[in-house]
């Protein structure tokens, strides 16, 4: 009879490897409800003025909220990060509002990004065109803290205020409750996690160097 004595002791590596899966999962589940309690439920800031207003496109009412901004005076000019190439800004304005005096000179579609990361670039260089030092930024609640993490790392000396958009569609309370706002922040905490993991190993390579 032949005997296999790797078999015989693959057992503890087998239940090594599971009982480390459990704690990864643990540990990523406990993340995820820590993540959902950082995505913000009010607008902590929601009177003070900034030089510049950045509207990052994807969610429902962004456009909406910027507009009103502007027309209001929360700031001088207002960034759309992220439209597609070829629509105009006209169009924009007359989806979301019906008339304006803002139109001709204070807002400026930016074609270039196509994630957050990219609209984080972007407005970093439109900042420096215009030269300012402040800004509100405007995304749906459920993307604010990946959007922060991203601006904070493009614009470190920039005073950023944070200016979430809230929607029905999105069940931030007793989220976990609603298939549909569980897909979405699991999908935005995952991301968050690659942006965070990227940032910090950028970090340490180059304090390496």
């Amino acid at each position: 009879m032949v005997r296999h004595p790797h078999r015989r002791n693959a057992g503890p590596a087998i239940s090594r490897i599971g009982a480390a899966l459990v704690l990864l999962a643990g540990i990523w589940g406990a993340g995820l409800f820590r993540y959902a309690d950082s995505i913000p439920t009010s607008i902590s800031q929601p009177t003070y003025k900034t030089d510049a207003i950045v509207v990052l496109t994807g969610g429902r009412g962004r456009l909406d909220e910027g507009f009103r901004l502007l027309e209001e005076g929360f700031g001088t000019r207002l960034l759309i990060s992220g439209v597609f190439k070829g629509v105009d800004l006209k169009v924009l304005w007359d989806v979301n509002r019906q008339t304006s005096n803002s139109e001709d000179c204070c807002i400026d579609p930016g074609y270039d990004a196509e994630d957050t990361i990219g609209n984080a670039i972007e407005a970093r260089d439109w900042m420096a065109k215009h030269g300012f030092t402040s800004l509100r930024l405007v995304t749906s609640a459920y993307h604010m803290p990946r959007a922060i993490l991203e601006f904070e790392h493009s614009l470190p000396g920039a005073d950023i205020v944070q200016h979430p958009v809230f929607t029905v569609y999105v069940k931030q309370a007793r989220w976990w409750a609603w298939p549909g706002t569980t897909g979405l922040i699991v999908s935005e905490y995952n991301k968050f996690l690659m942006a965070w993991v990227r940032h910090r190993l950028r970090f340490i390579f180059s304090r390496d160097k």
